[in-house]
């Protein structure tokens, strides 16, 4: 089941909080939420809620014995043992088709490729298990005692199948003790709104673009082309992923989780450095807490495990190469800019700093784009201009510059929406103290929201199908 779906959004969600807020106590709310988490994973996968039940068991029952033998072997032995497991499962169900396939290649056997089905979310909800026991062993977080309120944890459906990645410290005294308040509901239903536009009206428009230019053999694409097809593709990546994110955290604030921000305006940024700062928070907070700082061979080593964690970025992504050579590509510049230093970067002019940032993040979105290393090359051909001397390809054509016409529109609206506008707008009208302002900002953000749910559901009444490009990974 997917967030941008009309039986989602008019018979799912509306039975789920019907049942939700019929109950007074918590602990029913608690198994409303679990049930309905389970519907909703289940619905295109049943089977694949065994593994999910299965990893909530594994890491809930490490967990305590984690706490029940603190500073002692068997909880280095236990946690070791959990975190194995996680990871085996998912090198078995993600990875290992991509590695008996590289193992055929170069040892020039031919062992059965693996086929099997990824489940959706295993990704997010693997790690969220993987950074529970650690923190328990950190003695981060208390171990919790009951399996259904860790199952709520683990399954919870707002972030169960693309993120974010929810730490248990985050929410653990919510599952315990929350309440839904009339802002909690009304704040949540807006950003719920404000995401399901991003991704139905702008990314799913975006991405009719990218098919157009992208979707077929792109030899002979233009040089200004590529550029413009892959400074869309940036674009839509954003709004598909954050607008995902967005009702996720709109769906938590109205049950009464706070989830933490996955995004915060990245395409500001200065820097690469910065760019990972404010782009999917909770993956890259999860490999800076668990793995940068992690001691290798004794102690933390620090360029080592920079690029571990690039590796590990690109890998988690998809079991491609092209992810693993998109994760080392940022590890790169983040490299040369520890190297450089903030303060010799901060001397950069400021149209040299957005300029740099903008142009590596678009070329990484390419990489990240192109799993057929073949047209990845040509990718690369077109977009540094060699293919104009080595392939005859021009600098400009009539088709890209027609469609930069007909979506003007739209490219400009993505910009305006991916900068820190809204919060400003907020600021403006609730932070003034005045009563007049104040109403006239609810008003307008109440008429906006219904606006967007109107426009929202009329795009999704003709649409069959739309998934967000993070439940692959």
């Amino acid at each position: 089941m997917v967030f941008a779906d009309l039986f989602f959004l008019y018979f799912f969600l509306p039975l789920c909080l019907i049942f939700y807020f019929a109950n007074k106590e918590l602990k029913n709310k608690n198994t409303v939420l679990i049930v309905f988490s389970f519907i909703f994973y289940a619905w295109g996968e049943p089977l694949c809620v065994f593994l999910l039940v299965f990893t909530a068991f594994l890491n809930w029952y490490i967990g305590k014995v984690i706490g029940k033998f603190r500073e002692t072997p068997m909880a280095k032995l236990a946690l070791a043992g959990a975190v194995i497991i996680d990871l085996i499962s998912l090198m078995i169900f993600k990875y290992s088709g991509f590695i008996v396939e590289n193992l055929n290649t170069l040892f020039h056997s031919a062992m059965p490729v693996p086929q099997i089905s990824l489940p959706i979310g295993i990704s997010f909800f693997t790690f969220q298990a993987i950074s529970y026991v650690i923190d328990c062993y950190w003695e981060t977080v208390e171990p919790q005692q009951s399996f259904s309120k860790f199952l709520l944890y683990l399954s919870l459906f707002p972030q169960l199948v693309a993120g974010p990645i929810v730490r248990y410290s985050v929410v653990a005294s919510e599952i315990d003790k929350r309440r839904s308040t009339a802002t909690d509901i009304s704040e949540g239903s807006m950003r719920m709104i404000v995401g399901l536009a991003k991704k139905v009206i702008i990314a799913n428009n975006l991405y009719a673009i990218v098919t157009q230019f992208f979707g077929n053999d792109i030899t002979n694409l233009s040089f200004l082309g590529t550029w413009y097809t892959v400074i869309v593709y940036s674009l839509y990546v954003y709004f598909d992923f954050s607008g995902y994110s967005d009702i996720a955290i709109g769906l938590g604030r109205i049950f009464g989780f706070h989830f933490d921000e996955n995004f915060n305006y990245p395409f500001i940024c200065k820097t690469v450095s910065e760019f990972w700062q404010r782009w999917h928070i909770s993956l890259s907070s999860f490999f800076r807490d668990y793995l940068f700082y992690a001691p290798i061979f004794g102690r933390p080593r620090k360029y080592f495990n920079l690029f571990l964690v690039w590796f590990c970025t690109g890998m988690w992504h998809g079991a491609e190469w092209n992810f693993i050579f998109w994760g080392l590509y940022f590890g790169i510049f983040i490299f040369i800019e520890t190297k450089l230093g903030k303060k010799r970067m901060k001397k950069w002019p400021l149209w040299a700093t957005h300029l740099y940032s903008k142009l590596v993040i678009a070329v990484g979105f390419g990489i990240f784009y192109f799993s057929d290393l073949g047209q990845l090359g040509h990718f690369f051909l077109n977009i540094l201009g060699i293919s104009m001397i080595t392939n005859g390809n021009s600098f400009a054509d009539i088709i890209t510059w027609n469609s930069f016409l007909s979506n003007i529109f739209l490219i400009i609206l993505a910009v305006i929406v991916s900068m820190p506008i809204l919060p400003k707008l907020k600021y403006f009208f609730f932070s003034w103290g005045n009563n007049t302002v104040y109403t006239t900002g609810k008003i307008m953000g109440a008429v906006g929201c219904a606006y967007l749910m109107i426009m929202s559901s009329i795009l999704l009444v003709d649409s069959t199908n739309n998934p967000f490009l993070y439940f692959r990974f």
